[in-house]
């Protein structure tokens, strides 16, 4: 099967399947091209609904529970630790174990303006311009939930919002009370008949929309593409104007792969480590890289998560309420504040500890992590029906900030960060902001030093119209490529103050548009 696949040439061959290849790969095929989705990780079964669990540590179970195989290596400000990152290698990506929050950026997200200036001096799409693909992408994924009622733009395409717990009503009140402006999520989840919310693990019907059930899926369906899994791409070759095949290892074999188009769709971290293990002659530094800018302007959020307790016996998860009232405050670009959807409990807490222990110099103490347990426990017993939320703290970005070129026939995933001066000063800013907030009502801060959201990476491949200061041009083509393209979260050239799913499914549209405009066939 994999031999037949392998000798066809496709019109597209997508390397990713998660938000953004899914996405992009359905357009693709539903406009009658030729598709071919590579995939590292399993098909895995349909019905299955697995967690994403950081206690599991051998590679050949993480592998086959769709989990990035191998720990990250992390120097953040010159402290190097290695954990699980979560992470998913399998078809749908991370996004099949996400929350499935699917928020739309704000215009200052994008444009420059003299009120709010852009960091980047602006993206190199407008706002007016990339709203459209918002929409397309909002009614493709089936988002539900409320308008913001403090954005003055139309929020078309979004399915009616589920009824609030009545914890959450609480916290709605308590909020609207302190003069803010709550409103229920944008979840992309179908409410399908008996639905049970899978947030944090595999759906095992169609209910959670993400690129496997939103994406994948559609496309096979249309019967115009195919499905290699359990498939790495080790190396891109072209001639330094174009790509003319990819070399892929299944199962031990080597296969060659061609194609009129490629799409880099392995996220923020696997797009930018498969352009640099692939320099050659053609490509000295690494395809794509001729800017030097491949895996540097690394960005995440930086989560500021804290407990509320609304009172009465509500153990349901919350994960309806957000708000915008500290996006943008005195000048300073901060983010949202949202229902993280997990339950206090003391799994969550022991995987939350065990992570701050193997991010900090304990981590080199034997059986430091495994003392972890007892506070876990002493923590679920006194939060009880504590509801967890998060403010997502947009982040900047900084060329020395990086995915590092991958060590060959390595799976690990090593990054170098820096929190800048600029982000700490932030930071103290959104928790004071977050406390005024949520005045009132019994409240515990869970984060006491900053702490990247690594489900969120964006950044190393971004595009812009200036090809010393951009890897991808605008329609998201390589700078100086005809036929290679990236449509993964490694596009933002800022990462907003929203989750960055919904963005990268648009741009995903747009990405497919443009392909489908050249006919699938390559540019020349």
């Amino acid at each position: 099967m994999s031999r037949a696949l392998a000798d066809r040439h496709w019109d597209v061959i997508v390397i990713g399947t998660g938000i953004g290849g899914g996405t992009a790969g359905r357009a693709l095929a539903e406009a009658g091209l030729k598709v071919l989705f590579v995939e590292k990780g399993p098909a895995g079964h349909r019905a299955e609904q697995t967690p994403l669990d950081h206690e599991i540590f051998v590679p050949e179970a993480r592998a086959a529970r769709g989990f990035w195989p191998a720990q990250m290596r992390a120097r953040v400000d010159g402290r190097e630790a290695r954990f699980f990152a979560p992470l998913g290698a399998g078809v749908g990506g991370s996004s099949v174990f996400y929350a499935a929050t699917l928020e739309r950026p704000e215009p200052h997200d994008l444009d420059h303006s003299e009120d709010r200036p852009h960091p980047t001096g602006g993206w190199p799409v407008s706002w007016a311009a990339f709203t459209p693909w918002l929409d397309r992408a909002q009614a493709l994924y089936q988002v539900h939930g409320a308008p913001d009622p403090l954005s003055g733009t139309p929020c078309p395409n979004l399915g009616p919002p589920r009824p609030l717990s009545p914890g959450d009503a609480i916290i709605t009140e308590r909020l609207r009370r302190n003069g803010l402006h709550p409103y229920a999520l944008h979840s992309a989840i179908a409410h399908l008949p008996g639905c049970a919310e899978c947030l944090g693990f595999k759906c095992p019907r169609a209910c959670k929309m993400d690129g496997r059930s939103a994406g994948v899926e559609p496309a096979l369906a249309t019967g115009n593409a195919a499905l290699l899994d359990r498939c790495e791409v080790t190396r891109l070759l072209g001639d330094g104007r174009r790509i003319t095949g990819i070399e892929a290892c299944r199962d031990g074999e080597i296969l060659m792969l061609k194609a009129g188009h490629v799409l880099l769709a392995g996220g923020a971290f696997g797009s930018p480590r498969l352009c640099l293990a692939s320099a050659s002659e053609a490509f000295p530094q690494g395809v794509a890289n001729t800017s030097g800018l491949v895996g540097r302007g690394l960005m995440f959020h930086l989560n500021e998560m804290f407990a509320i307790w609304p009172g009465g016996d509500d153990p349901t998860p919350s994960k309806s309420v957000g708000l915008r009232d500290l996006y943008w405050r005195d000048g300073h670009r901060l983010g949202m504040v949202q229902a993280m959807g997990v339950a206090a409990s003391y799994g969550e807490i022991a995987w939350y500890l065990r992570g701050l222990v193997e991010r900090s110099a304990l981590a080199r103490v034997p059986g430091a992590a495994g003392l972890t347990r007892l506070p876990a426990a002493i923590a679920a017993r006194m939060l009880g029906t504590a509801k967890i939320f998060v403010g997502l703290l947009e982040d900047l970005p900084y060329d020395e900030n990086r995915v590092l070129p991958p060590e060959p026939g390595s799976d690990e995933i090593a990054i170098a960060y820096t929190l800048h001066d600029e982000l700490k000063a932030r930071r103290r800013l959104f928790r004071r902001e977050i406390s005024r907030a949520f005045r009132g009502q019994r409240r515990m801060f869970l984060t006491r030093w900053p702490e990247l959201n690594y489900g969120h990476p964006s950044g190393t491949m971004r595009f812009g119209d200036d090809p010393a200061r951009a890897v991808l041009r605008g329609d998201g083509r390589a700078h100086g490529l005809a036929n290679l393209w990236g449509a993964d979260a490694g596009y933002f050239p800022s990462s907003m103050g929203v989750n960055p799913s919904l963005s990268i499914a648009a741009q995903a549209l747009r990405v497919a548009d443009a392909i489908v405009k050249e006919g699938g066939h390559g540019a020349q």
